[in-house]
């Protein structure tokens, strides 16, 4: 009638663990993953891109827009949002951040 227990020390009860909790385990790893891959897509990947890119994309923007260049990089960045494609999305972050800076620099108005 006793109940036994079994006591499971070192690796064995870390092992007993993810058995015990394995649907637990899976679900925080595939939020672990996807949190990941965001990173990748959005902060680190568009770093890949040359800044002499970014200057020439934020010197058609001042060109053909004027002070309204900001607001089309914006637009621009909220449309690769709706499409879903992180990647462009970063991209037109760092335009916008550019943008910023040559603003705050006195570069452009």
């Amino acid at each position: 009638m006793g109940y036994r227990v079994r006591i499971a020390v070192g690796a064995d009860a870390m092992g007993q663990f993810f058995i015990d909790y394995l649907p637990l385990v899976v679900f925080i790893a595939m939020i672990l993953a996807v949190g990941l891959w965001h990173a990748w897509e959005f902060r680190l990947k568009p770093l890949s891109i040359p800044k002499a890119k970014i200057n020439a994309i934020v010197d058609d923007l001042i060109a053909r827009h004027g002070p309204d260049a900001e607001d089309w990089a914006r637009g621009y960045e909220e449309e690769q949002w709706y499409r879903s494609d992180t990647y462009e999305q970063g991209k037109w972050r760092r335009v916008r951040r550019e943008l910023w800076r040559r603003y705050h620099a006195g570069e452009w108005e």
